[in-house]
């Protein structure tokens, strides 16, 4: 799925230039007049970046932050303003906004911050898409393959794994077997990688 940018903005004049930019540097876009309009929309699997106005009628840019917050996840935002103020902008910052622009802002500024942003949610749904992987992986392993597989995490040899669990050695070793299978594991350091991941 392509990103889109996601214009929020209250004036039609903004949004207007801002399709025309984003037409120009070749990007997908969506525009809304307000956040509720957003919401009504908003889709959790599409990848993307939040280009999001902080004053807004009804529901500011920041009450918008701090709902889409609530959310399992949510592409990065940056923050445009017509009025430069720096504790508005330094509690868009802490809350995740990923950069605050002071209207008229150059466009190649903003074309960056939208690239850095498509970077991020790119990475994050990488991630995310890999962690999903492993726990489905983790779900095919038995009690006992579970066991050893903590075990070989710990750092623990196959010896020390059958007296700790009070088994031998070779039912270690077909265990392990079955753990690198089960989990697509190549080396054990692949499957530390996917265990630290």
């Amino acid at each position: 799925m392509n990103p889109i940018v996601f214009i929020i903005d209250d004036d039609r004049d903004v949004r207007s230039a801002l399709a025309l930019l984003m037409t120009s540097a070749g990007f997908a876009y969506e525009t809304f007049d307000s956040a509720w309009s957003f919401l009504s929309r908003f889709d959790i699997q599409q990848s993307g970046v939040l280009v999001l106005d902080i004053r807004m009628r009804d529901m500011t840019g920041l009450e918008l932050q701090e709902r889409l917050a609530q959310e399992t996840y949510h592409p990065p935002i940056i923050m445009i303003t017509g009025h430069g103020e720096v504790p508005v902008a330094v509690r868009a910052v802490k809350a995740g906004a990923i950069d605050f622009l002071e209207k008229p802002f150059n466009d190649e500024v903003l074309l960056n911050a939208i690239r850095r942003g498509f970077a991020l949610d790119a990475e994050y749904r990488y991630q995310t898409s890999r962690q999903i992987t492993v726990q489905q992986r983790l779900q095919r392993l038995t009690p006992r393959e579970r066991e050893v597989l903590d075990l070989i995490i710990a750092g623990k040899r196959n010896k020390v794994i059958a007296a700790d669990l009070g088994i031998s050695q070779s039912t270690v070793e077909a265990h392990r077997a079955k753990v690198m299978d089960k989990l697509e594991a190549r080396s054990v350091s692949e499957l530390m990688r996917m265990m630290l991941a």
